[in-house]
């Protein structure tokens, strides 16, 4: 087992006095993260795809779940969004004080977060896991051979079975379909699921660049609404997330286009079917600048960042790849794969906003910053 950030992370809110949430795609290891934490406690395991779990915790009453715990130390309860009302029943076991630790893992948000927010206000540390993060696999298999795997990751990401496995093509086949038709189309109301393949696509082929709902709407034969929603479920599913623009609300600023980035290079590139070495694509600035990105979203995500991520555009077409807004202060980055890329920072936004730090990123050294 590869060893996860995110386990000293848990450890530190486990207190038997709030239930932690795991949230995080399928598959990248938010069961085995969990089973590694729980090895030595005497836990009760259920699974929200057990039929006879979902009808057993769907509508408890607080007599059955006081008596369903009483023997162990720790409740897990896993993809417990396929759970109808299992924020109620935690939110009885919380307010029991029972000194047990109660910990739920979910793939989705598009119920789970809708079934505990609520219910679990001031009840609950929430926790989210991702792919690999390339931190975790330098520690696994030395900086050396990480960084000799770095085309690998770019075409076939981080999942972890991904990375240990010789088949990747085929499992990341498999986890693309997953990630559509597990979670998206079963717990929402979508009844064209060709459309969003063709929006996904579309996504897949727009990485690093401004997306616009209104263009894509017309791309794809629906309206802007529809692509506004889809999104949004896409990024509650965790395939995809948006990077909004910084504005101070200049007359001369992007304001409303986002940029949208995959959380696994993988996914993409499986959407698209393609998985030709980087001698014979075109596409190599904008895997690099969505591995870059996603390693960002991770690392700020697990060391408890509490500012803003954005990029920058003006209209006259100058542009910061990505920003760091954190107290006031902000980083700047512009993200090249090759390291013989001329850079210069554009005066326009330099000597307006004051970045405290300009950094130019490339194959050669992004792991400095990660």
């Amino acid at each position: 087992m590869i060893a996860r950030e995110l386990s000293k992370n848990i450890k530190e809110d486990w207190d038997n006095k709030k239930a932690i949430v795991l949230l995080g795609p399928r598959q990248v290891g938010k069961t085995t993260l969990i089973q590694s934490l729980i090895q030595d406690k005497k836990a009760l395991n259920l699974n929200g795809d057990d039929p006879q779990t979902r009808l057993q915790l769907s509508d408890a009453s607080t007599n059955f779940l006081m008596n369903l715990v009483s023997d162990y130390d720790v409740l897990f309860i896993d993809e417990a969004q396929r759970i109808e009302n299992i924020g109620l029943a935690v939110k009885i076991l919380v307010d029991a004080k029972l000194d047990k630790q109660i910990i739920i893992t979910g793939s989705s948000s598009l119920e789970l977060g809708n079934e505990i927010n609520e219910p679990l206000t001031g009840r609950k540390w929430e926790h989210h896991l991702f792919p690999l993060s390339w931190k975790e696999v330098r520690d696994e298999f030395t900086f050396a051979q990480a960084i000799n795997r770095l085309e690998e990751f770019l075409i076939y990401g981080m999942y972890p079975e991904v990375v240990t496995s010789r088949q990747k093509e085929k499992v990341l086949l498999e986890l693309s379909g997953s990630y559509l038709y597990k979670d998206i189309l079963e717990l929402t109301d979508i009844r064209k699921p060709d459309v969003l393949m063709k929006l996904l696509n579309a996504l897949a082929l727009q990485v690093g660049s401004e997306v616009s709902y209104n263009e894509i709407a017309k791309i794809i034969g629906i309206d802007r609404l529809t692509v506004v929603n889809y999104i949004d479920l896409l990024e509650k599913a965790f395939v995809v997330f948006r990077l909004y623009p910084f504005s101070t609300n200049q007359r001369n600023e992007i304001t409303s286009k986002p940029k949208i980035y995959f959380y696994d290079n993988g996914i993409r590139n499986a959407i698209i079917g393609q998985f030709s070495p980087l001698i014979s694509r075109n596409d190599e600035g904008e895997l690099f600048e969505n591995f870059f990105i996603s390693e960002k979203y991770k690392r700020l995500n697990y060391n408890g960042f509490y500012g803003k991520m954005h990029y920058w555009r003006n209209t006259q077409q100058a542009e910061i790849d990505y920003l760091e807004l954190n107290e006031g202060k902000i980083n700047a980055y512009e993200i090249k794969y090759s390291p013989k890329r001329k850079v210069k920072f554009t005066k326009s936004f330099t000597e307006k906003y004051h970045p405290e730090n300009t950094f130019v990123v490339n194959r050669d050294n992004f792991w400095e910053y990660l």
